[in-house]
């Protein structure tokens, strides 16, 4: 059987692979491994939380079930950004969180995601302690040892946006007073969040895609798709639009043309922001395999040094927290600032992103200028022998014939995907011509040495 949990919980489509029997057995297994005493009919806390995905309802009610009948007492948030529910965790007495949330997929799918004490996702080893109680027997309390579940959502989002506005603006005043910012909440969980941040950070803010119903929830806005937020922004004049994920643990934003700024130029322009401050640790930025080398070459020429991980932004913390690093992120909007946070924080990034337009006094097309982008193709090939392409003799030849032709102002990336039967081969280069040359002949040999 393939492993349930995948890089980021457990995912898919909600009432058939994500039930509400499997939501309430994870509850359960997770109150026996991250409530560990309640074995001992000790009873323990958690926070559940949710994004507005119509099958959060019951997926949220199930898996709180779950968790109460492994005497649990369970605090139900409802809606509010992943990264407020770990924020929560970490300051509030619980034992572990739980998030019910899809993040950027459609909204037929639904995920649910643990977080342990402290507000930090779980390692891979607890997930599968979690999974091997899925379908155990055990002896379960009764009487007055099972859990309660109680509901506070108001609280809750108040302490979360209090935490985002004291963790960038350390004075009473209002950094973004004359800048207009579009923000796409994507019909998500930040929907009363993120306008609400940037109207008391100072920001003249228009909100678009802010009116969930539980069915529109990443439907053509947020960051997947941006180009409704590219048309409003440069059609009002804005100094900028951001757009969060269904979930708001991501950021991507445009500049006042319309033009995309993506995760990695993000990560550049508050890199470089860090280290002017004396705030980023050891001159260093952690990325994942997936950025864009001309984000490397750009920040090597500001004495900036880039470690990479594997893809996900439970790698790109680990990473951190093993070296002591405090910025780091992915490509997509995953950014993490571990001064305040223990996970991506979408409307965190938009935050401290607008400020430091404000600040330097410089508009965000300039600010993103200074991290070009180099050229990029990406070509799926597909093949049920994927995890060859690492062992197979012709195909790391050919890539280290790739790689001599590209020197240091290209790269070559061969990736298994984790879902499909697909070896996905990138490649950038200085030109586009030359990505796509290097590229498709690649692509080519992996298909034929993998036939």
């Amino acid at each position: 059987m393939p492993r349930l949990f995948g890089t980021d919980g457990v995912r898919g489509v909600a009432n058939k692979e994500l039930t509400p029997q499997l939501a309430l057995k994870l509850g359960e297994a997770a109150a026996r491994i991250l409530g560990s005493s309640s074995q001992n009919h000790t009873r323990r806390r958690a926070i559940i939380g949710r994004d507005t995905r119509i099958s959060g309802d019951f997926l949220s009610a199930a898996l709180a079930a779950g968790m109460a009948s492994g005497c649990v007492d369970v605090i139900d948030v409802g809606v509010l950004p992943t990264p407020g529910i770990a924020y929560l965790s970490s300051i509030l007495n619980v034992d572990f969180a739980a998030v019910v949330s899809a993040s950027h997929n459609p909204m037929q799918y639904n995920g649910i995601k643990f977080f342990q004490k402290g507000g930090y996702k779980l390692s891979d080893n607890t997930e599968d302690e979690i999974e091997a109680l899925l379908d155990q027997e055990w002896e379960r309390p009764i009487n007055a040892f099972v859990g309660r579940i109680s509901y506070d959502a108001a609280s809750a989002q108040r302490l979360y946006i209090q935490h985002i506005l004291d963790s960038v603006i350390q004075e009473a005043h209002e950094p973004l007073h004359g800048l207009h910012i579009v923000v796409d909440c994507a019909n998500g969980a930040t929907s009363h969040v993120a306008p609400e941040v940037l109207q008391r950070a100072g920001a003249t803010v228009t909100v678009i895609n802010a009116a969930p119903d539980g069915r529109n929830i990443n439907d053509h806005a947020g960051t997947m798709h941006l180009e409704t937020l590219q048309t409003i922004t440069k059609a009002m004049k804005a100094d900028l639009g951001v757009a969060c994920d269904g979930d708001a643990d991501r950021c991507l934003a445009v500049d006042h043309n319309g033009t995309i700024v993506n995760g990695d130029q993000i990560m550049g322009i508050l890199a470089r922001s860090f280290k002017n401050k004396g705030l980023l640790k050891n001159d260093t930025l952690v990325v994942t395999v997936m950025s864009n080398l001309g984000l490397k070459l750009a920040l090597r020429d500001m004495g900036i040094t880039t470690v990479q991980t594997a893809v996900g932004d439970r790698y790109v913390l680990e990473e951190m927290l093993k070296n002591d690093y405090s910025l780091g992120g992915e490509q997509s909007g995953h950014i993490i600032n571990r001064y305040c946070a223990t996970t991506g924080d979408g409307t965190l990034t938009a935050l401290m992103l607008a400020c430091e337009v404000a600040q330097s006094g410089k508009t965000l097309e300039e600010l993103a200028s200074a991290f070009p982008q180099l050229p990029q193709e990406l070509i799926n090939v597909r093949t049920k022998r994927k995890r060859e392409a690492f062992t197979n003799t012709i195909i790391q030849e050919a890539v280290h014939a790739a790689e001599e032709q590209l020197g240091e102002t290209g790269r070559v990336l061969l990736r298994p995907s984790g879902t499909e039967p697909l070896v996905r081969v990138m490649v950038e280069a200085v030109t586009d011509e030359q990505a796509h040359e290097v590229c498709q002949s690649l692509a080519s040999i992996v298909e034929d040495a993998l036939k």
